[in-house]
């Protein structure tokens, strides 16, 4: 059994190796706000647990058993996520802190019968997807915002930035989940994009647009 630390650094790990195969240590540090030295010290003890291979210079992998506790550590927090938006109407820039919380509850059961109620939900509330008990990925095929071209249409279906100051951004803007989206135009000279949302048009920066995915419609 890990402990919340170590759940919180399998976690991080994870989520960085999405990116790239050996992990550092100083991106593990920037991650848990911690000193270099104290990231290798808790590595050393995830590596004598056989959660992850470690070579020092060369970074940190996670090993099978370590992907896998985890993917279970991401599913318990997703599946908190859609339970707090979902039937206790917190907003989705509300529930991350939450669910950092709750994701180190132990008991199986509850969660399996969390998931049962709530459908067996194959996203969160940021359009993530959640692992099925088996730690396995619904397949999502989704594109950035701003990769589609003038004239391009589709649905919201997931942000690559979770802060919540990105998402009251969105939410003020009225782009949230499912909204159907067209493109208007892209400004050459800063990559702004006009888009029109129910029946609206607005400019976003390229940089919202490129933390925005889209389930692309093609052209109309």
């Amino acid at each position: 059994m890990q402990s919340f630390t170590e759940e919180n650094y399998l976690k991080v790990i994870y989520h960085l190796a999405e990116k790239t195969n050996n992990v550092q240590t100083n991106a593990i540090a920037e991650q848990i706000q911690t000193k270099p030295a104290s990231v290798t010290d808790m590595i050393k003890k995830l590596a004598d647990k056989g959660f992850v291979d470690y070579v020092k210079y060369q970074g940190v992998t996670l090993t099978e058993k370590g992907k896998q506790a985890a993917i279970d550590i991401v599913r318990k927090h997703r599946l908190w996520e859609v339970f707090l938006v979902d039937k206790l109407n917190f907003k989705w820039d509300e529930v991350h802190d939450v669910a950092e919380e709750l994701e180190h509850i132990k008991s199986v059961d509850l969660i399996e019968r969390l998931d049962e109620f709530l459908g067996f939900p194959k996203s969160d509330p940021h359009g993530d997807p959640i692992p099925d008990k088996n730690g396995r990925f619904a397949k999502t095929q989704f594109i950035k915002l701003i990769e589609l071209s003038i004239n391009d249409s589709g649905t919201i279906t997931g942000v690559s930035q979770h802060s919540s100051a990105f998402l009251k951004h969105l939410e003020k803007l009225g782009l949230t989940l499912g909204k159907e989206i067209q493109i208007t135009d892209v400004t050459d000279f800063d990559g702004s994009v006009e888009i029109v949302v129910d029946n609206r048009q607005i400019n976003i920066s390229r940089e919202v647009a490129k933390h925005i995915l889209i389930s692309s419609n093609g052209k109309n």
